[in-house]
């Protein structure tokens, strides 16, 4: 990723000139809660229903694991992936270079559920392509709180201070990658992938 530069100040800068757009790119920490949560609740009762709660739980484990590679594979290629035409510049300021220009945006931490909702759609339909039926419900409720888990750490990483353990590990971490090299260091909820593929 280019590096422009960083403002530690916890101003929003204007993206879009419609008001309607512009609301749509800012969002309280708390609305994927008030948005997933329902859907975690209701693809895990799905899934203890069908399956039971043993596979239920191992469904959900491995959900969640992939959840954490999908975190890296995204933020490393997809979020970091910085094109050279002007309007893919534009498009990649929107998705995430606003983010690494204002890191301290409070209005621009968690994922807008207008991008949320039909991201997460994409790969329901995706996993029921890819996974056996009693396997999918408790597979996407694992890989949405993944989700959730993700969005409420990064909010927190930028937000709230910690004096000790794995917290702040976590937040030392991902403030080198805002602050002294963007290309290491994707992994937000952990550093597991940063390990596997030698980004640490």
């Amino acid at each position: 990723m280019k590096k422009n530069f960083i403002s530690n100040s916890r101003e929003s800068i204007r993206m879009f000139k419609s008001p309607l757009l512009e609301g749509l790119s800012k969002v309280p920490f708390y609305v994927p809660l008030i948005v997933f949560v329902p859907v975690i609740l209701y693809f895990s009762w799905l899934s203890v229903a069908e399956s039971g709660f043993a596979a239920f739980a191992f469904h959900l484990i491995l959900g969640l694991l992939v959840w954490t590679l999908t975190e890296y594979v995204m933020h490393r290629f997809v979020f970091h992936f910085y094109p050279a035409s002007e309007w893919g510049k534009r498009i990649h300021f929107i998705f995430h270079g606003v983010h690494h220009d204002y890191p301290n945006d409070a209005k621009r931490l968690v994922m807008p559920p207008s991008a949320s909702i039909p991201l997460a759609t994409l790969f329901y339909f995706l996993f029921k392509w890819m996974l056996p039926d009693d396997m999918l419900d408790g597979f996407f409720a694992g890989f949405i709180v993944g989700y959730l888990f993700y969005d409420m750490t990064h909010y927190m990483l930028h937000h709230a201070q910690f004096k000790s353990g794995a917290w702040k590990k976590l937040k030392q971490q991902h403030m080198l990658h805002h602050y002294s090299d963007p290309n290491t260091k994707y992994g937000v909820t952990s550093n597991l992938w940063d390990k596997v593929f030698g980004t640490k």
